[in-house]
């Protein structure tokens, strides 16, 4: 049995799906098996991810379900006790899986292992990840997962491990989000267990990489997944910023591209207290002005400038 089942789906990534591969098998610990899922795709992602001849490698394949099913379909197939995700366009650094046991090593009782990564916002500019709290060069248990969560999440979907068994009985990824599928897990673990970080960084997140579903779309799923944890952030006024925070996000997002009654809702439901003032400025923009603060946005990471409104 290997030490780590690493779980690739696969959609349409023909430009990616190479480079990703290359990146798991070169790990340094190569106690691992990898499952891809390929979901349906109608490029040659499936042939590609065929040419590969490693022992290594199992490829399963199913009509187009969604990243969630293919996800759990992965999972469920996985025969190691532990579980590191990739999406298809992401890359890992070569010490990434000695890094993620390393912590397992550490932290035997903990639910959730996070290395630390890197955004790229365009091909060739990229950041590390900004978290709310501070660290050194030691693995740590994170003392407020949602506090230390507020500007980049300190768990990235490519940059994770955990049993499968604690998988599976926090109830797998909700095959009802299209999007937002991975934050709800996280929220899951963290309210159950404790959450490790590593502050090395080993993977590279290609953020430039368009998302296939519509804005319009995205903001009426995100709004659902934030409300489904209304009950539990009443006890938890960490989870209330955290989703407060996303709120803020989702908002933004539907003043320019709607629904417009997202925005009113969820501008009702912040605490704005749990914003900073700038937040609570933007959020009370025209639609012009948030047009332009967006062109202005993107014209600033074309320059390798990156602002943000969380700092």
């Amino acid at each position: 049995m290997p030490f780590f089942s690493v779980i690739i789906p696969l959609y349409n990534k023909e430009a990616y799906i190479e480079e990703t591969i290359k990146s798991v098998l070169n790990q340094s610990f190569q106690d691992f098996e990898v499952i891809i899922v390929d979901d349906g795709s109608t490029d040659s992602s499936y042939k590609m991810a065929v040419s590969f001849k490693s022992e290594k490698i199992k490829l399963l394949k199913q009509d187009n379900q969604g990243v969630s099913i293919a996800r759990n379909k992965g999972i469920d197939y996985a025969t190691s006790k532990y579980i590191a995700l990739l999406d298809a366009d992401d890359l890992w650094h070569k010490n990434h899986l000695i890094e993620l046991k390393k912590q397992i090593d550490l932290f035997t009782d903990a639910g959730l292992f996070c290395n630390n990564y890197e955004i790229f916002y365009r091909k060739n500019f990229s950041r590390n990840a900004q978290f709310n709290f501070d660290y050194n060069k030691d693995c740590l248990i994170i003392e407020d997962f949602f506090k230390a969560s507020i500007i980049n999440s300190v768990a990235w979907t490519s940059a994770v491990a955990f049993s499968k068994e604690k998988f599976k009985y926090l109830g797998e990824f909700n095959p009802a989000l299209k999007t937002a599928q991975d934050l709800d897990l996280w929220i899951r673990f963290a309210l159950n267990y404790k959450v490790c970080f590593n502050p090395t960084i080993t993977m590279s997140y290609r953020l430039f990489i368009d998302n296939s579903l519509s804005k319009n779309e995205l903001n009426t799923i995100r709004y659902d997944f934030i409300n489904n944890y209304s009950k539990e952030e009443k006890l938890n006024p960490s989870l209330k910023i955290y989703l407060d925070v996303n709120r803020y996000a989702v908002a933004l997002r539907s003043k320019i591209y709607g629904p417009e009654w997202v925005y009113k809702k969820l501008e009702k439901e912040i605490k704005k207290s749990n914003l900073n003032k700038k937040q609570r400025f933007i959020l009370k923009s025209p639609v012009f002005l948030l047009k332009f603060m967006k062109w202005f946005h993107k014209f600033s990471i074309k320059r390798g400038i990156y602002l943000t409104s969380y700092r």
